[in-house]
């Protein structure tokens, strides 16, 4: 069996293959409440035979989305609302859901991708004032957000754990939790953003501080071998800024607090940064972290993965524990059918579409 279609653990959570569908932002829910594109988008992509799908970046805190449409779930309301889109997805498909819980920090207020992104200006008449680890924008240019106070910091910690409640209580099946791409967390984890003087800044214990208090809060709030992992940014991409031993020190400190998995992503914190784009270009960060762990947690690596030969050769190589495939599975949502076909794997399908099986594939699909 191709690696790619080899099961594996996160934790407790048992997957069929090793393809993620990442955590991708929809921009589409309403007062944080989701609606019938959440149904219909998430239904489709839980017919994609992936082993896993990640709910994308869901805010624990109404100031804490990105854009005034963005998912959240801090409180009863967004609750109910995710109800039947989760329904609807284990109605027809066995796949596990996880959901990623986040706070945008200094990158909330911000219009949508296709109105222009970045952020509202501080009189446009649906922003609110953001916060941070420091007074500092991402740009120049931005609001000031406000400095968290320590009193704020306990109530973000706090909505995370009534987010992790919450999403045990829907029925989920694992947590991630957003430290990457600029994010609050992030925002503490980084020295270009985190300029603070107090037990939250300063040195690298200090600026790991809230990401572990927070994964501690969460883990301590939800029974026992609940699996909740973590997203991180293994680096800024700018000289001084967050980088690959810095997240070493991270994700030993997750791994050894029960960590379910690490999925590694990069950049997203500031605008100085010099990305080297290309296919595969955080594979080698991811490759990196998994060395470092030797082995003690999953690892999943994510960024321009598009073709299943070189997500296969990824796994081959030793450099990450599974993929996460995302704009290539918005693009073809039946990546994972046609990454099977190619590497001569079988893979899940509801019995409605068993008929589909492309000539000289017929054994493509496993039985119902």
């Amino acid at each position: 069996m191709p690696a790619l279609f080899s099961p594996i653990r996160l934790g407790n959570l048992e997957l069929t293959n090793r393809i993620i569908v990442p955590p991708m932002c929809m921009y589409s829910a309403q007062d944080g409440c989701a609606t019938s594109w959440h149904q219909m988008h998430y239904g489709n992509l839980a017919q994609s035979g992936a082993g896993l799908l990640i709910l994308e970046a869901t805010a624990v805190e109404a100031r804490g989305r990105i854009s005034p449409y963005d998912l959240g779930l801090w409180g009863d309301a967004q609750a109910t609302a995710l109800q039947p889109v989760l329904a609807h997805i284990r109605s027809y498909s066995p796949m596990p859901v996880c959901i990623q819980l986040a706070h945008a920090g200094r990158k909330a207020s911000s219009l949508r991708p296709w109105e222009g992104g970045g952020a509202m200006p501080a009189d446009h008449p649906g922003a609110w004032r953001t916060i941070s680890a420091s007074a500092q924008g991402y740009l120049p240019t931005d609001p000031a957000p406000a400095s968290a106070t320590l009193q704020d910091i306990a109530d973000i910690k706090q909505a995370f754990v009534d987010a992790a409640l919450r999403s045990h209580q829907l029925g989920l099946d694992a947590i991630e939790l957003h430290a990457a791409h600029g994010y609050l967390l992030h925002q503490f984890l980084s020295p270009l953003s985190n300029l603070r003087t107090d037990a939250y800044g300063g040195s690298l214990d200090n600026r790991m501080r809230l990401t572990l208090e927070v994964f501690d809060a969460m883990q301590a709030a939800v029974p026992e071998g609940f699996p909740i992992g973590a997203r991180i940014s293994a680096t800024d991409w700018v000289d001084g800024g967050w980088d690959v031993e810095q997240s070493k020190a991270l994700a030993h400190a997750l791994s050894q607090r029960g960590c379910a998995f690490l999925h590694v992503s990069s950049a997203a914190l500031h605008p100085a940064q010099q990305i080297p784009i290309g296919p595969g270009y955080q594979v080698p960060l991811a490759a990196a972290l998994r060395e470092s762990l030797g082995g003690s947690m999953p690892v999943i690596a994510v960024g321009l993965i598009t073709q299943a030969q070189q997500a296969q050769a990824i796994l081959d190589a030793g450099h990450a524990d599974a993929i996460g495939v995302a704009r290539a599975m918005l693009y073809n949502p039946r990546w994972p059918w046609e990454a099977a076909r190619q590497l001569g794997a079988r893979v899940h399908a509801a019995p409605q579409y068993l008929r589909c099986q492309p000539h000289g594939a017929k054994d493509l699909f496993d039985a119902p």
